[in-house]
Parts: C-alpha cells; sequence; structure tokens
C-alpha cells in the first residue's frame, strides 16, 4: 500500500517543472503512446524530504544518463524514501 500511495504522490508531483531540458516523468500509457526506447534503470535512496525532491533527484540522474523522461516502477517510504524508476529516450 505505500508504494501505491509514494507512485501516486510522485505522479502528481510532476506537475512541477525542474528545467526546460530536465528529464521528465511519464506515465504508462505516455510510454506506449509516445513508443519510448527504454535505456535500463535508475534509483535513489535515503532522501528524507518531499516527494518533490524524491522527482528532483530522479530527473537529475535521468539527465546524467542522456534520459529524456523516466517512470518511477517502485517507490516506498520505510523513515526515508527509496524509488527506482526506468529511464527512455
Amino acid at each position: 500500500m505505500k508504494t501505491k500511495i509514494a507512485i501516486a504522490v510522485l505522479g502528481l508531483a510532476s506537475v512541477l517543472s525542474f528545467g526546460a531540458n530536465a528529464a521528465h516523468l511519464v506515465t504508462d500509457q505516455q510510454v506506449q503512446d509516445q513508443n519510448l526506447q527504454s535505456m535500463g534503470t535508475i534509483s535513489v535512496s535515503g532522501i528524507d524530504g518531499a516527494p518533490t525532491d524524491i522527482r528532483h533527484e530522479l530527473s537529475q540522474k535521468a539527465d546524467a544518463q542522456g534520459a529524456s523522461s523516466y517512470r518511477v516502477v517502485e517507490a516506498y517510504n520505510n523513515g526515508n524514501y527509496h524509488a527506482t524508476a526506468e529511464l527512455y529516450k
């Protein structure tokens, strides 16, 4: 249940922009509709803050890997947030 809540919160946080060239959060439907190509996964752990902090960290890591977008596939809060995302080009 915590995973679903964390993913939902991350999805809602996607309305915030972290820069014009920053990798952005996408949904399963957008991956299919836009025929995005997977480039692997990234994860962030130990983040103590708001879900927007997690999104920012994921976006920065995705940018560093050359991705244009990412989709959260796992997220939970066990004292600190952890999230895993699939990257797309």
